[in-house]
């Protein structure tokens, strides 16, 4: 029996004129031109650190396998932002809502979903490079060839794109009722799932749950076991400054860790009746725009080869203006 206020199946997937609203921040209409300066601001930043580490790393001849993940992370993060901020930066300068067509909410779905995959299966990689370079320093060298870090880039961006894929493709064949307005300032999972009518909704959030298993739960696992396999392998090191200077190699990514899965933990993996539109647009708002700015400062700060490589371009640009 079709649910009332439903839209066709068939409007939703080939009505291009069909729209959604993205609400955004409407509710702070006092504060619009405050969080749209913030935002442009923070935007500009991001991509400003982001470009120097990628263009940074890119001129480097010689690149061991961390700063070539790192080259990774900071594209990664360059197209994340690029994907969702501007969006939200017009949903703050229209007064009631930006609107979005039904094929573009889709493709920033999937973006979005994609990129934070990729960057999971990154992170995973990572980890994966520090244990070797901590259990196995010896075979460091053979382990880490650039043909195995080029197939591990490429198997983290085939393989998020394809869960992102199939979990867009199953949220956007559901009926949608007759609300469009979106309470978020993007087109994230969730949100756009409250707008479904209830037939089929079981099939969205199975797919969702898959998603969630094979982006976040599963890189976690292979991150956890890293960093288990290091935390034995520093037991046996006798030395506190040995100890030391190898954990010290791992803070970064720690760090970077523990941001990304802290805010996606909390928006995907919890109860669907805790949902709260206010606190996901806040959560929101941290990792799809402090994150993504907290990225280059961590590793610029901590990492002696990114230090080393902003140092020489300085003096390049100084030697070049001279």
């Amino acid at each position: 029996m079709p649910c009332e206020g439903c839209m066709e199946r068939g409007n939703v997937s080939t009505g291009a004129t069909m729209e959604f609203l993205l609400l955004g921040f409407s509710e702070l209409l006092h504060l619009r031109v405050l969080l749209f300066l913030i935002f442009l601001i923070v935007h500009l930043i991001t991509l400003a650190g982001n470009m120097m580490i990628f263009m940074a790393v890119v001129m480097e001849p010689s690149r061991p396998p961390m700063l070539f993940f790192l080259c990774q992370l900071s594209a990664v993060e360059l197209c994340y932002t690029l994907v969702i901020v501007p969006k939200a930066l017009l949903s703050l300068a229209a007064a009631g809502g930006s609107p979005i067509s039904v094929p573009g909410c889709a493709a920033q779905m999937h973006l979005f979903v994609a990129l934070g995959g990729a960057e999971c299966f990154l992170l995973a990689a990572m980890s994966y490079d520090r244990y070797v370079a901590i259990c196995q320093p010896l075979r460091y060298a053979a382990l880490m060839a650039e043909g195995l870090c080029l197939r591990l880039a490429l198997a983290c961006a085939l393989g998020a794109f394809a869960v992102a894929l199939g979990l867009t493709v199953a949220v956007f064949r559901l009926p949608f009722c007759q609300s469009r307005r979106i309470d978020h300032f993007f087109c994230d999972v969730p949100a756009v799932l409250r707008l479904a009518c209830t037939q089929g909704y079981a099939a969205a959030e199975l797919a969702l749950l898959v998603a969630c298993v094979l982006l976040l739960l599963l890189p976690f696992l292979l991150i956890l076991a890293s960093y288990l396999c290091i935390a034995v392998a520093l037991l046996g090191v006798t030395s506190p400054v040995g100890r030391g200077k190898a954990f010290s190699t791992c803070i970064s990514h720690l760090a970077i860790t523990l941001l990304h899965y802290g805010c996606a933990t909390f928006v995907y993996i919890r109860p669907k009746s805790s949902y709260s539109p206010a606190r996901d647009k806040v959560v929101s708002l941290v990792y799809t725009n402090i994150t993504p700015l907290m990225y280059p400062l961590i590793y610029s700060l901590r990492n002696k080869e990114i230090r080393g490589i902003l140092r020489k371009m300085l003096r390049r640009k100084k030697i070049g203006e001279l």
